[in-house]
């Protein structure tokens, strides 16, 4: 799959981000991953996202990821698998290249580690991971790895294999620059957490697309809900945000970490033996299981 292919599909449809399994032993488990990727490649979803940010991407040892990229293409059949990459910059090539050799139609570009950094040394960091490999790269606006319309823009013409921009900030003035800035040269994914909380907002800023963490354990109601959303079925989407979301926001909400441990305690309801989160997050308790139990079955899941 060309850039362009790539950026293309994208555009075209829901994105979403498997949880990583972990066994008895603490080690990546291949067999309930590809258990769960075949099931969600069934539904209708654009992409899917190995070893990204509900995949417990910061958890993962580099040489993790190549191997769950590699797992991920074998379960998906057509479905893309864009890969996660990211710590400092010779890292986040190196995994780049790794991800690349293992299947990845593209990457996804996590905030480096730790340190803020200005405007050009952002730039630098991507230009080189672009600069390393022939597929597919998205860069993601969020904590310190905050990207300014002008840097964006200068990427995007110095890197032909840029092709999406995912913004997990908030910050609707920001991204409504990128948009404006850049039009059509790139793809734009919505990625706050629990991303279905603010589809309506970022699709009024320009955004085609976005990533549900949700799509993990309820993916018929993920999807039911994008497609209410881009046919602007407003009262359905208020009905599932009520019934659903609001009510999933609030467990989620209860923890620091939650946000991910929450999609998995959900992917282990829906039957497929994940395992637990790894440090430094931490599970739901017994109660906290109660509740997602309860959400799901009067969702119907």
């Amino acid at each position: 799959m060309t850039p362009q292919d790539l950026k293309k599909t994208l555009a075209s449809g829901l994105l979403s981000f498997p949880v990583t399994p972990f066994g008895a032993d603490g080690a990546f488990a291949p067999e309930p991953y590809q258990k769960h990727v075949s099931w969600l490649s069934g539904f209708d979803a654009a992409g899917l996202f190995a070893a990204g940010g509900t995949g417990e991407f910061f958890s993962l040892a580099p040489d993790e990821i190549p191997t769950i990229v590699a797992a991920a293409k074998e379960a998906a059949g057509d479905t893309p698998i864009i890969s996660g990459c990211g710590y400092g910059t010779e890292m986040a090539v190196s995994i780049a290249k790794a991800a690349e050799k293992a299947g990845a139609d593209g990457i996804l570009l996590l905030p480096h580690y730790l340190i803020d950094a200005p405007q050009e040394g952002l730039f630098d960091h991507v230009k080189k991971v672009c600069d390393a490999i022939g597929i597919g790269v998205m860069i993601y606006n969020r904590d310190n790895c905050i990207f300014q319309a002008d840097t964006v823009a200068r990427l995007a013409e110095a890197c032909p294999n840029l092709v999406g921009f995912k913004d997990g900030s908030g910050d609707i003035g920001l991204v409504r620059q990128v948009t404006a800035t850049l039009g059509d040269r790139l793809t734009y994914l919505g990625g706050m957490p629990t991303a279905e909380l603010f589809a309506e907002a970022y699709l009024g800023a320009g955004f085609t697309t976005y990533s549900s963490a949700v799509f993990n354990f309820v993916p018929g109601l993920a999807v039911e809900f994008y497609k209410e959303l881009r046919a602007g079925n407003r009262a359905r989407c208020e009905q599932i945000l009520r019934d659903f979301f609001y009510p999933f926001m609030q467990i989620r909400n209860r923890r620091k970490g939650y946000a991910v441990s929450a999609i998995k305690a959900g992917v282990r309801m829906a039957g497929f033996d994940v395992g637990p989160v790894r440090p430094p997050l931490s599970d739901l308790t017994a109660e906290e299981d109660a509740m997602m139990k309860a959400l799901m079955e009067r969702a119907g899941k």
